[in-house]
Parts: structure tokens; sequence; C-alpha cells
């Protein structure tokens, strides 16, 4: 190589090396910028005052259902124990006793299916009830994080209850924790 191609090589590699530095610092920088705040939602839902109300819709509605439920579950105990006494005293022939077995088992494949169906209606009760509070929830969410300018916003728990946020020093719980700060947004 001669002296130009080696001057060259070194200042292409010397930029070469500067841009790599650069490039590999924006995602640092980038880092350090970003800001990331946690809130516990269950604990704003807990506390809205709407919460009692779709608590008390929600127990009158499955209380509803199951009254319906036993009602069936009771006609069918009762036609099931009339079967019983009838085959035990041999007034139904082998045939009688196929179709009533028969239709006592279509009656209980009814039952599951309407206490199936109501579990489905309670679920989509409890969905249309709790949608609104959930929309605030996350509109106070939304407007405290960008108030403090986060970047991202966790929840502390899955919707089946286990704790995704492991430890959080006292500095930074206090500084990122928005739990209270949604609150207050809500009026709570």
């Amino acid at each position: 190589m001669n002296t130009l191609q080696m001057n060259t090589f070194r200042i292409f590699s010397t930029l070469l090396i500067a841009l790599s530095c650069v490039i590999l610092s924006v995602p640092q920088l980038q880092a350090q910028d970003m800001k990331i705040g946690y809130v516990d939602p269950r604990v704003v839902l807990e506390k809205m005052p709407e919460m009692k109300a779709v608590q008390q819709r929600l127990q009158n509605f499955a209380e509803r259902k199951q009254s319906e439920l036993s009602a069936k579950e009771q006609e069918l105990q009762q036609e099931f124990l009339a079967y019983q006494e009838r085959s035990a005293t041999g007034m139904m022939d082998e045939e009688a006793m196929a179709r009533e077995e028969e239709r006592l088992g279509q009656m209980d494949l009814e039952l599951r299916q309407q206490q199936a169906l109501a579990q489905q209606e309670l679920d989509q009760q409890r969905v249309q009830l709790m949608s609104p509070l959930l929309e605030q929830i996350q509109g106070a969410i939304n407007s405290v994080a960008e108030a403090k300018g986060l970047s991202y916003v966790l929840n502390t728990t899955t919707s089946a209850g286990d704790v995704i946020i492991l430890y959080v020093s006292e500095e930074m719980e206090q500084e990122y924790n928005i739990t209270d700060a949604v609150m207050m947004e809500l009026g709570i």
C-alpha cells in the first residue's frame, strides 16, 4: 500500500469508528431520556365510588341467573327422582325407561348449556359495566403520564393478579408510582 492509500484507510477507519460510537451511543441517550412509570389500576378501580354500584348490579344479575338455574336444577332433580321411583317399582318397561333416560339426559344437557350461557352473560355484563370505568382510568393515566413526561406506564400486575414489578426502590417509588396521582386526577 502506498502512503496515500494508507492515509485514506486511516481516515476512513477513524470516521468509521467515530460513526460507530455515535450510533451506539444514541440508544443509550434515548434510554437515559426514557421515563417509565407504573400504576396499580385495581387499587384505583376499587376506590372509585362507581365501583360499588357496578358490583351491586353484577351481584343482582348473578343472583337472578342463579335463581333461574336453581329452579331448572330442582326440576331436573325431581324428574330424576320420579324416574327412579317408577323404574324401581317396575312400572316402566325397558323401552319407556330408555325414552325417559334420554329425556332426562336432554334436560341435563340443556341445564349445562344454560349454566354456560349464564356465565357468558355475566362476563358480558361485567365487561359492559366495567368498560366506562376502565376508560376513565386510562384517560387519567394518560393525563398523569403526559404531565410527568413518562415514556411508558406499566401495570403493576397481570389481569390474573400476578405481580409484574418485583422491586422498586423507595426513591423511584415516590417518583414513578403514579397510582395516587391517577386517583387525584379522577377526583378520588
